[in-house]
């Protein structure tokens, strides 16, 4: 397993050691003192999935404290876009974002700690996205930023995906006010 920090503070990628045969393949998609042996100290406590088609955003999303989430990303099938924004006050890259495409071929994991929006575009039929989340999920704590704010700059490469009635109701940046600070101890 090997871990790759990321241009903005907190964010890393995971691409995991892949062992492959005439059976198929073997991987270790998460081993804890791996994890802690490289900074990353979360728990994870709620695993999710979920199952898109071709075109479907689904961010920007993140939940807001006590109920703040840092998620481990990863598509079991398919590809996606996945994008996070830095959303943490007095961090030197506030608002900007990094991106990257996960997909069955890579097996790479996004690490995406808490004090980030987050958010993927499908690029294939039938995806399959799985990801850890560092604590439960909590309706009233749910929160989003607008996808499409150009503020952001996030090259989607879309111009109509299918996106739910609430997401197409998020602020943009500039109307949000973020309850999440900037710490130099993010890896």
């Amino acid at each position: 397993m090997r871990i790759e920090y990321l241009s903005i503070s907190g964010l890393a990628i995971i691409r995991p050691s892949v062992f492959e045969d005439s059976r198929g393949y073997f991987f270790e998609s998460y081993n804890k003192q791996n994890f802690l042996d490289a900074g990353i100290v979360e728990e994870f406590i709620q695993s999710n999935q979920s199952l898109s088609q071709k075109g479907v955003l689904r961010g920007l999303h993140f939940q807001v404290p006590p109920f703040a989430q840092s998620k481990l990303v990863r598509v079991i099938k398919g590809s996606v876009l996945d994008v996070a924004v830095d959303i943490r006050k007095n961090s030197p890259t506030y608002g900007q974002h990094y991106s990257t495409v996960l997909s069955e071929q890579n097996k790479a994991i996004f690490y995406v700690p808490v004090g980030f929006a987050h958010g993927f575009l499908t690029l294939e039929n039938d995806t399959i996205f799985s990801y850890k989340c560092g604590n439960i999920y909590n309706k009233t704590s749910e929160q989003g930023i607008m996808w499409n704010d150009p503020e952001l700059g996030i090259e989607w490469g879309i111009e109509n995906p299918l996106v739910s009635a609430k997401d197409d109701l998020n602020p943009s940046l500039k109307e949000f006010d973020s309850p999440f600070n900037f710490s130099k101890k993010s890896i």
